[in-house]
């Protein structure tokens, strides 16, 4: 991992030391919460009738490239992607190197009907709690930063709070421990941990070794409907797209255009 992902990887498992909360007292939360939308239903709805879903990101800036819309409002833009033909959200609430907030996943559901996914490094069971008590439907698992038996846990409390888990995985390797623990929505991320590089071959060849009972989401260096296209026929039924459509000057059409809906 390069350095500053070792950074943030660090500074959340240091938050979580330092959260004082019983799990047994946050669950008892999160058994109040409100209803879930289903997330990976919204994807197979989607895919059944487009082709492929759309996850469309909110994000106000990353490590690798800086800022990308620092006064990015959730509500204007949750909107602008629904309108578009967004089948879920995906939202960054990591302050310190996303510039994101919890808050920014309660706003953008609100803002409209699709289901949410907290995008956040998840490195205690606290934290899986919290997407549910945020208002998320689903929360991302890396593999990359989390063992085998944290990986499992999270899956199990995932289910217990009504979460929908997106394992996020880089290699064959981190795909067979995904699928071995019993994840059923698993997102393959084209950007290499080590150098940041994007590797737009990495879905199709991985997808090669997806089992057929698994929701597969293509994540990072999708360029535009072309590339949505090919990783539809390799079986993927989503692609989350992050900085491209945060930095477009009509986020509606970008989602449009993706989906080969726009005008």
């Amino acid at each position: 991992m390069p350095a500053y992902l070792d950074t943030i990887v660090a500074a959340h498992r240091a938050a979580v030391a330092d959260d004082r909360r019983h799990l047994d007292e946050v669950l008892d939360q999160v058994g109040r919460a409100g209803a879930v939308r289903p997330f990976q239903g919204a994807i197979a709805d989607a895919a059944s009738l487009r082709g492929v879903a759309v996850i469309a990101e909110i994000k106000r800036r990353s490590p690798s490239k800086g800022d990308l819309d620092p006064s990015l409002d959730p509500e204007t833009v949750a909107k602008e992607y629904e309108a578009g033909g967004a089948a879920c959200l995906s939202v960054l609430t990591d302050a310190d190197f996303f510039g994101g907030t919890a808050d920014d996943v309660a706003t953008a559901r609100a803002a409209c009907s699709l289901p949410v996914l907290r995008k956040d490094f998840t490195v205690s069971p606290l934290d899986v709690c919290d997407a549910r008590l945020m208002g998320a439907d689903a929360v991302l698992l890396i593999a990359a930063v989390l063992g085998d038996e944290e990986l499992a846990t999270f899956l199990d409390l995932s289910r217990r709070c009504s979460l929908t888990a997106l394992v996020e995985v880089h290699d064959e390797i981190e795909l067979q421990r995904g699928v071995d623990l019993g994840a059923e929505v698993i997102g393959v991320n084209q950007r290499d941990l080590s150098t940041f590089e994007v590797d737009h071959r990495r879905a199709l060849r991985i997808g090669e070794r997806m089992p057929a009972h698994v929701t597969a989401v293509a994540e990072s260096g999708i360029r535009g409907p072309a590339d949505v296209r090919r990783l539809a026929e390799a079986g993927y039924q989503a692609v989350l797209v992050g900085e491209r459509l945060v930095r477009s000057g009509d986020r509606r059409g970008a989602v449009a255009d993706l989906l080969g809906t726009g005008t």
